[in-house]
């Protein structure tokens, strides 16, 4: 099956989820100033609302607990040198970097400091910050909160602002981040709904960005 914006209900094509949600608008406020730091006040939206397109699909999981992981995951970047973000956060084995385990130490820090008093329980926490805590650093995936968390992290970036972004943490043009996406990025999505949705995005993302041409 071809994925188009024509096909799948994704943002490229004017859609919204269809789900109803818990209102996060207070959870939102109480990290404003965290979620400034490194373009997350753009990569954030975006990634919490891929994140609903897949619990759309996926009943099973929490929507509470995936939403509320999605939208605190990368505020530990806040509370991190800022001239190493770049510098070691997105070069060479920017996995395995000192700098990428601080932000998710510190997102989880953030989420134990604010969602007590959002009137979050104690085992509801937990598992939003067991979700934060290697969202980077491993590969494995826990629970399909935790899937749906990490495809929704990748999504934001086949979009025309996530590659605009991007490009420029990793130093790549946006063709040749195109090409990172292609091979490395769509290849650790975990759910069939997240390729389908990376898919269509990209294609729109190729059509109004040129990337076929410069």
């Amino acid at each position: 099956m071809s994925y188009t914006i024509e096909t799948v209900a994704t943002v490229a094509g004017g859609k919204n989820p269809s789900g109803t949600w818990t209102n996060l608008d207070d959870l939102w406020r109480a990290v404003e100033q965290p979620l400034r730091s490194r373009g997350n006040d753009i990569h954030t939206p975006l990634s919490v609302m891929f994140a609903e397109f897949l619990l759309d699909a996926h009943p099973e999981a929490d929507p509470l607990v995936t939403r509320t992981a999605i939208l605190l995951h990368d505020t530990g970047w806040s509370r991190c040198d800022e001239s190493k973000i770049f510098t070691e956060g997105f070069q060479g084995d920017w996995r395995k970097s000192d700098i990428r385990r601080l932000h998710e130490l510190e997102g989880c820090n953030i989420a134990r400091e604010v969602l007590p008093g959002l009137g979050y329980d104690e085992e509801t926490i937990k598992r939003v910050t067991d979700i934060i805590d290697g969202h980077d650093t491993r590969m494995e995936s826990y629970s399909i909160e935790d899937s749906l968390v990490r495809d929704a992290d990748r999504l934001w970036r086949f979009t025309p602002a996530g590659i605009a972004l991007a490009s420029g943490w990793f130093k790549k043009t946006p063709s040749q981040y195109r090409i990172q996406l292609q091979e490395t990025t769509y290849p650790e999505l975990i759910t069939e709904t997240a390729r389908a949705l990376a898919s269509a995005e990209l294609a729109r993302s190729i059509e109004l960005l040129k990337l076929d041409v410069i």
